[in-house]
């Protein structure tokens, strides 16, 4: 059996998953938690009890620790380990950073079941798996200027929401969102969050 970890804030998606990854005959689903912090937390506990190492699917945006800093947290305590993150915004500077950080998959939450339970079986037993047009776009796009939290203020400015909407929708404070907008605008070169935003559309970083 595979012992799977999952983490992800939407509870209705990450039940579903449990749900349908404990229909695999050699898969199992020992917690599925809402944060990186928890899901942390249960991977410290089997470290500590030196159970088998599992496989971690992890979402990429969560309120807290995102997908990425808690995957690279996981394989500071568990070198080597596979980690899957799965992701609705599935943007090239993302993937090059989760790819940096050791992680072996990235998913879209597009993709089937019956894919995601193969993914799980590949990033087990060592290999590789990174969707084909999410890899496509990221070697077409170039390297992002953007930490993760910059390109996502960035994308949910896109639509010209006021800063205390972004912040409400990145799960951040609003002297936080402002801090990260402009950070990005100077790295752009962008005098309003707007055109920061169209900038990195254009660039493929959001």
């Amino acid at each position: 059996m595979i012992p799977v970890l999952l983490a992800d804030d939407e509870t209705l998606i990450r039940s579903a998953m449990a749900a349908l990854l404990d229909l695999e005959d050699d898969l199992e689903v020992i917690t599925h938690v809402d944060s990186g912090e928890e899901l942390l937390s249960a991977w410290r506990a089997r470290v500590a009890d030196d159970e088998a190492v599992a496989v971690a699917v992890i979402d990429l945006q969560m309120p807290g620790l995102d997908g990425i800093e808690t995957a690279i947290e996981i394989l500071s305590l568990s070198p080597g380990a596979g980690i899957l993150i799965v992701t609705s915004h599935g943007r090239p500077g993302y993937l090059k950073k989760a790819l940096t950080a050791g992680v072996r998959g990235f998913l879209p939450k597009t993709a089937s079941a019956a894919t995601l339970a193969e993914v799980i079986r590949t990033v087990h037993g060592g290999g590789r798996h990174v969707d084909p047009q999410l890899a496509a776009e990221a070697i077409s796009a170039g390297d992002s200027m953007l930490t993760a939290r910059e390109a996502d203020v960035l994308e949910f400015a896109i639509d010209g929401a006021s800063v205390d909407e972004i912040a409400k929708r990145a799960h951040l404070s609003a002297g936080t969102a402002r801090n990260y907008l402009s950070s990005a605008m100077a790295k752009l070169g962008a005098s309003n969050r707007y055109e920061a935003a169209l900038k990195a559309r254009e660039h493929g970083w959001i």
